[in-house]
């Protein structure tokens, strides 16, 4: 009796989150009772070659089959280069399935194309919702899930929004979140906070904060008054805020860098996983727009204050360590209170949350051989 073929997906990362999810999803794909063959493909929508370069050594993700080498560029532009450059690939190597993950541009882009050309698309990561759609990652969200054939859920809300927008729920698998695969399996091997921070506040408890969303960075009003809360909440307690470039280009140039230097805000570059990684899980609470570090701290039972008006993670506030304030002053520091006060709002692990989600999307992909009619 002759052997089934391995059946030829070709996985899709662009940017820093995407890492993250990749990586337990190419090492179940690579296993000795794999049914995938697996080639993976980077964007290059992520345009920081250090920084890619360090996710891919520290997360142990191959070296990309294919570099696109997109870069930046406006959402628009972005998106048409990556489709551009995308086709040729689809042609050459006529996959049984594309799969892509999360919700950035590149997850769009590719999803669009493979669906012109008839090839199946499988989403890791959909039916989050934040239903605030002057966010460019929902609509990449809304529409990757649209034309998708197979589809991954990381909790089971999901499935609810999936079910309001008409999608067939049959191709529908909750299978639990592959960023908290990646948590647990490099927990033991972050980097100690104290090789991250200046000595001055390695000894002591601190706060970690990260933002970088248009709506928090590109209004001088907004970002001027999250700027005075932060220094505010440093004078209780010391804060670190690893920066990303778009932040910091804006803090420059509204002036603000020079008062986040003289306050005590620990300032520094953006960091790798690990060593991010590290921080959070020493770190007394986490201030963020991230929605990778509201699962990420609820994983690691650390407060999350969440500066954001709406989340497409509400499993992190109903059943985690989050709590969404908004950009309201008062709202932040009232969450900052409860921390210093009572230790911050107390989570429970999601379930699924367990770092197995990647070896169930591979037993659901083997189940749809047949019905794909794989031979």
């Amino acid at each position: 009796m002759t052997s089934k073929r391995k059946m030829s997906i070709l996985c899709v990362v662009g940017a820093r989150p995407n890492f993250m999810k990749i990586a337990p999803i190419m090492r179940a794909f690579s296993g000795d009772d794999s049914c995938v063959k697996a080639t993976l493909l980077h964007t290059g929508q992520h345009y920081d070659q250090s920084m890619k370069q360090s996710f891919f050594d520290q997360l142990s993700i191959p070296e990309p089959d294919i570099d696109l080498g997109v870069g930046g560029g406006t959402h628009a532009q972005q998106t048409a280069e990556i489709m551009l450059k995308f086709e040729p690939v689809l042609d050459e190597l006529s996959p049984d399935a594309v799969l892509v993950v999360g919700d950035v541009n590149s997850t769009v882009a590719c999803a669009l194309v493979a669906s012109k050309k008839g090839i199946r698309i499988i989403h890791v990561e959909s039916g989050l919702r934040s239903y605030d759609r002057l966010m460019p990652e929902e609509i990449n969200r809304v529409l990757t899930d649209q034309l998708s054939d197979l589809l991954f859920t990381t909790e089971r809300e999901a499935e609810e929004n999936l079910q309001r927008e008409a999608v067939d729920l049959k191709n529908v698998h909750f299978v639990g979140n592959v960023m908290i695969d990646t948590l647990l399996y490099n927990v033991d091997r972050a980097v100690p906070a104290a090789q991250s921070l200046i000595e001055t506040s390695s000894d002591q408890d601190f706060g970690v904060v990260t933002f970088h969303r248009p709506s928090n960075v590109d209004d001088p009003k907004i970002l001027s008054r999250l700027i005075a809360v932060l220094i505010e909440i440093s004078r209780s307690l010391p804060l670190v805020f690893p920066v990303h470039p778009r932040t910091e280009a804006s803090l420059r140039k509204n002036s603000l860098w020079t008062l986040l230097q003289d306050s005590n805000i620990e300032l520094m570059a953006p960091l790798g996983y690990l060593e991010l990684l590290g921080l959070m899980k020493q770190a007394k609470v986490v201030l963020t727009d991230s929605g990778g570090l509201q699962e990420e701290t609820t994983a690691l039972g650390v407060p999350c204050i969440t500066i954001r008006e709406s989340t497409e993670r509400p499993i992190t506030i109903t059943e985690g360590t989050n709590v969404l304030v908004g950009t309201d002053s008062a709202k932040i520091l009232s969450a900052f209170d409860e921390v210093m006060e009572n230790g911050g709002k107390p989570g429970r692990q999601p379930e699924y949350w367990d770092g197995n989600a990647a070896m169930r999307i591979l037993d659901v992909i083997a189940s749809y051989r047949d019905r794909w009619g794989i031979q």
